[in-house]
């Protein structure tokens, strides 16, 4: 019997997310988890004219051992804007920008009180955009991993190198920068558009 990916819920997460995801015939992402600091629950990177750029959703009053799914976005700040405009600055020029900029812009105008109703909204989207044919599901309680599960909820982290081999593609400012690997999916999706699904298709490990 195949085994099931368990995964965390992420903020536009890495392309090594979307891979992975890819690979299970079924996948959980377990909302029920303890928040992780400092990983793409929160968190994603992207290229900039300056090298790459790490852009977190703030928070409200983390506590320890707090549960995924009850942690609360902070509007104390227009994080919003700054997002936008960083991806406007950083992809405006690339091939397929203008191409999905209407599919994405209102994710960035809306409120979301949780953090996992945003991350939700912006993987459904992303999925949708890459046509990706996945079957992924969220969990209504803690999920205790079992032999016919392959748990990357620790795993995939900005913290933890990924052994998996991602083919060079054209990345803006790719004239001044090596390679980036494994990035946001946003990189991937305005670099390549509708052929980011055969990329995907394409990773070894």
């Amino acid at each position: 019997m195949p085994k099931s990916g368990l995964f965390p819920s992420c903020y536009l997460g890495p392309l090594s997310y979307y891979y992975l995801l890819s690979q299970h015939s079924s996948n959980i992402e377990d909302t029920f988890e303890n928040f992780v600091k400092q990983t793409f629950r929160n968190r994603f990177y992207m290229l900039s004219p300056t090298g790459i750029q790490c852009l977190s959703v703030p928070l409200l009053n983390v506590k320890r051992r707090q549960k995924l799914k009850d942690i609360k976005i902070s509007y104390a700040e227009d994080w919003q804007k700054i997002h936008w405009k960083s991806l406007e600055s950083g992809y405006r020029r690339s091939p397929y920008f203008e191409y999905y900029e209407d599919e994405i812009y209102p994710l960035f105008h809306e409120k979301n009180k949780y953090l996992i109703d945003l991350n939700t909204k912006m993987h459904a989207k992303m999925i949708e955009l890459l046509q990706l044919d996945v079957n992924s599901e969220q969990s209504e309680e803690y999920i205790e991993a079992t032999d016919l599960m392959v748990d990357y909820r620790a795993s995939l982290s900005p913290k933890k190198l990924t052994t998996i081999n991602f083919p060079e593609y054209m990345q803006v400012f790719g004239d001044r920068n090596d390679f980036a690997p494994n990035l946001s999916i946003v990189d991937l999706l305005f670099n390549l558009g509708p052929s980011s699904v055969n990329y995907i298709k394409s990773i070894s490990q």
